[in-house]
């Protein structure tokens, strides 16, 4: 246990409580809990969104990915690029004309409020529930090889913060925790990189043959880290992993609340370009330097390896490791601290998005049909952060030890087969009807749910069966093929219905 690395990680979690006691003066009103009053300017806002998207999967699971897998992590860099640049292209200028706390606010200008209301929150929880797991899963075994706790009181530290965090500073406190955030990786992964190529004097080329020869070892292929199929994933299955992550990132809730916390439309364009642009960053000294290093490093080295030959704190912690090699403890603590903030802040904004469904679009449309007051209506969401901790503690401890990027794609696949078909055919589609939309989202949201839990994911992994009933991992193909297929066709067949009862209408 290092006590420079603890104390840097004390000093990242006290600043964070500093910026939410102070947000939490300045939070008065529904506005300003749910979108920070829209007074986010665009620069801020798009470090706070690559502050929200960048999470555990980012850091932590990426380089864990290209340690194992090599090549193949490839495919969760390049759809977030995509990701962003569809944001920047459709969405952006549509989400802050037409939306006001959450997405669902959107949906209901040309659809039935209460039915789509129910829906779209259902959705958006159930996706950000599996998205606060995935953070979950990393906090707790960053906490766990920090101090040299156990896992589960682990994630029981990581929650309690996340409840104080939303329930006491709302959107506000959210966003300053995402900004420090995304400085503070930006930064770190700056100086991860240098550090490790001045292990290597500067000379990428040198990095990349020891990667080479030290993965060769223990794996079969003879240059493994430019040679795709680590996953071991077949055409499909890749095809679907990669429209899981991209439509799902465009769909995730927590991602779109940001575009409403800015004053105008041109706001909102400039937060999508900033985000691109530190994301992008990011992705790709990760990719290209940390990765590698993480293999040359790291891979048979016996101090950073357990009796079995596995990485001490699961395959997660490489990166982390990594930095104690390059940089010391000091560094170590450093990135440490930079990795947990990171995930504070993603776990904040899936909170915010979690409660706004169920406060805002449930509570106070739905049950209190607008009745609500803004006080009753903050109150709510406070209690539903509450509640939320607890069902995310279950969850973390339900997924212990699961790769946190393989995880992410299948809470990306909700989003992806639910929310993004929704948004997509409401903004660009006039024929989408109500009963399409709900058929269409249950379908998507039945199928996605129903092929994780039969895929290897839970059937195997969590429940202990020999084989899995669906033989892919990655359900956001077939899922996402469904829900738009029904939203489509029953909006034609129910138009269609419509249309001939209001001739049969007029004739009479």
């Amino acid at each position: 246990m290092s006590w420079v690395a603890i104390a840097c990680f004390l000093a990242i979690i006290a600043l964070t409580l500093v910026i939410t006691y102070f947000a939490a003066r300045r939070t008065k009103s529904a506005a300003d809990f749910y979108v920070a009053g829209g007074k986010i300017s665009g620069v801020q806002n798009g470090l706070a969104i690559s502050g929200d998207f960048m999470s555990a999967a980012t850091l932590l699971g990426t380089t864990a990915l290209i340690y194992s897998s090599g090549f193949d992590a490839s495919i969760y860099i390049g759809a977030s690029m995509v990701a962003f640049l569809i944001f920047l292209f459709l969405m952006t200028d549509k989400l802050r004309a037409l939306g006001r706390f959450t997405f669902v606010d959107i949906l209901v200008i040309r659809l039935q409020e209460r039915p789509i209301r129910l829906l779209a929150a259902g959705t958006a929880l159930v996706s950000a529930l599996m998205y606060l797991m995935v953070q979950v899963v990393g906090a707790g075994a960053l906490i766990q090889i920090l101090f040299g706790i156990d896992y589960s009181l682990a994630v029981v530290i990581v929650s309690v913060l996340m409840v104080l965090y939303v329930a006491v500073g709302g959107m506000l406190a959210t966003t300053w925790v995402q900004i420090t955030k995304a400085v503070l990786l930006l930064g770190g992964i700056t100086m991860l990189g240098l550090l490790t190529l001045a292990q290597f004097d500067w000379d990428v080329a040198a990095l990349y043959q020891q990667a080479f020869a030290r993965n060769a070892e223990f794996a079969p292929s003879p240059d493994p880290l430019l040679m795709p199929g680590g996953l071991g994933l077949d055409t499909w299955a890749s095809l679907s992993l990669g429209l899981g992550l991209v439509f799902g990132l465009v769909g995730s809730p927590h991602l779109l609340m940001r575009f409403f916390t800015v004053p105008d439309a041109r706001a909102a364009r400039t937060s999508a370009a900033v985000a691109i642009t530190a994301v992008s960053y990011v992705n790709l000294v990760i990719f290209f330097i940390a990765g590698a290093a993480t293999v040359a490093l790291i891979k048979g080295n016996s101090v950073f390896l357990d009796d079995a030959g596995r990485v001490l704190g699961g395959g997660n912690m490489v990166a982390v490791h990594l930095a104690r090699i390059v940089g010391g403890d000091v560094f170590y603590g450093i990135m440490a601290a930079v990795a947990f903030a990171t995930i504070l802040a993603v776990v904040a904004g899936l909170t915010l998005a979690s409660v706004s469904a169920i406060s805002h679009d449930v509570y106070a449309r739905v049950w209190r049909r607008g009745q609500a007051t803004e006080a009753e209506e903050v109150r709510v969401s406070r209690l539903a952060t509450v509640g939320l901790g607890f069902f995310v503690i279950l969850l973390g401890l339900a997924f212990e030890g699961q790769n946190v990027s393989y995880l992410v794609s299948l809470a990306l696949a909700v989003a992806a087969s639910t929310n993004f078909p929704l948004l997509l055919l409401a903004m660009y589609w006039p024929g989408l009807t109500t009963t399409g939309a709900i058929w269409g989202g249950v379908v998507g949201l039945v199928t996605t749910v129903a092929l994780v839990v039969l895929g290897p994911a839970v059937w195997v992994t969590i429940l202990g069966n020999a084989q899995p009933v669906f033989p892919s991992g990655y359900p956001a193909l077939y899922s996402m093929t469904a829900g738009f297929s029904v939203m489509i066709v029953v909006s034609l067949l129910t138009r269609q219905r419509t249309h001939a009862a209001a001739e049969a209408q007029a004739a009479d």
